[in-house]
């Protein structure tokens, strides 16, 4: 199942249009270029239309957000569910301020996502219309597992989307299957735009597989795998988070659609 889809990935290159922050937009588009996709990162509202309807997929990430990339996001959006391609929302940071909260609440209204990661912050302002945030990496660490896997997939089932929940233990939802992924490193934590670069790969699996569900939970499973696997490289050589983030790549470009199936633990609630 994991293994099909990154071999999907591989044998696919999908072409990633990517609007996404400014922090993370290098990472980005190298770890999708070590996952065997390609990137793109058109953001200028006079081609991204064009672009995104010439793509295999779209990802649009609200962490350095403007009038004009809101306005880029909206145009690329309607283009890409136009074109039939499938669609990435990472609304990085929507409880931290009323413009990205109302902003990100228009694009779900007018683009129907083909997947939405998000952290439980994030989560809970998208379905609950109250922020819990400080800043864009808020944990709600007195929300449950149980709770928060409920809220994910009532509000999957409401879009009609795959929504992943990503921190400690990841939570990937249709709105009817709901699965429980607990790989992963602390260290991903410790830098910037891990979170962007997987919502970036998630755009390449859901490109490439036709079940986002699997597609998303294969993305999911191979950021946390390959953290483990960086974080081990980090402690092995005593480097430091700074080598994590790029070993963190080297992982993604090395690992083998046989190693993920095999690595990958999940649960299905």
């Amino acid at each position: 199942m994991f293994q099909k889809a990154l071999e999907n990935v591989k044998s696919h290159k999908p072409l990633v249009h990517t609007i996404t922050n400014l922090v993370s937009i290098n990472d980005c588009a190298n770890i999708l270029l070590a996952c065997g996709a390609s990137p793109i990162m058109a953001e200028n509202e006079l081609e991204v239309e064009e672009i995104a309807a010439n793509s295999d997929g779209l990802v649009l990430n609200t962490g350095t957000p403007s009038v004009q990339k809101f306005t880029a996001m909206l145009k690329a959006g309607l283009a890409a569910n136009h074109a039939g391609i499938p669609v990435v929302l990472d609304p990085v940071g929507v409880g931290a301020s009323s413009f990205r909260r109302e902003n990100i609440c228009r694009l779900l209204k007018k683009i129907h996502f083909s997947a939405i990661r998000c952290n439980q912050s994030e989560l809970f302002t998208l379905s609950e219309g109250v922020s819990a945030e400080k800043g864009v990496d808020t944990t709600l660490t007195g929300l449950s597992l149980e709770h928060t896997a409920l809220l994910a997939r009532k509000f999957a089932g409401q879009h009609q989307t795959v929504v992943a929940v990503t921190g400690k233990v990841d939570i990937i939802t249709d709105g009817k299957r709901i699965a429980v992924i607990k790989n992963g490193s602390p260290v991903l934590a410790r830098i910037t735009g891990a979170g962007c670069m997987l919502s970036a790969l998630t755009g390449a699996f859901c490109a490439s597989n036709p079940d986002l569900f699997t597609a998303v939970a294969a993305a999911v499973g191979l950021v946390g795998l390959c953290g483990e696997r960086a974080e081990q490289n980090m402690y092995l050589k005593h480097t430091g988070s700074g080598s994590f983030r790029v070993c963190l790549i080297d992982e993604v470009s090395l690992i083998s659609p046989v190693e993920l199936q095999g690595g990958i633990r999940v649960e299905y609630l």
